[in-house]
């Protein structure tokens, strides 16, 4: 799969994570800002990672905001955010 656009999903909401990925930017890299980054800032990283590898997306930005999401609420806003960017709509 191919991200065509930039796209975004989630919340600000407690609880949620707002991703926003943006294509085309040389290399994959992952800004994360998280309430509760010293604790669970790595496995944050590692899903949205994983997310990203099992689409087969590469060559993009992540940007993250987290206000303590739970891993499948991270993994649901990545692959909605990846289905949005790869839409031709």
């Amino acid at each position: 799969m191919e991200l065509l656009k930039p796209s975004k999903a989630g919340t600000y909401e407690s609880n949620d994570i707002y991703i926003m990925l943006f294509p085309g930017q040389g290399k994959t890299s992952i800004e994360l800002e998280s309430v509760v980054f010293d604790t669970f800032g790595s496995q944050i990283k590692s899903v949205i990672q994983d997310v990203l590898e099992e689409y087969g997306i590469q060559n993009v930005m992540v940007k993250a905001v987290d206000k303590g999401a739970l891993d499948f609420t991270i993994r649901a806003r990545m692959i909605t955010a990846i289905i949005r960017g790869a839409s031709n709509e």
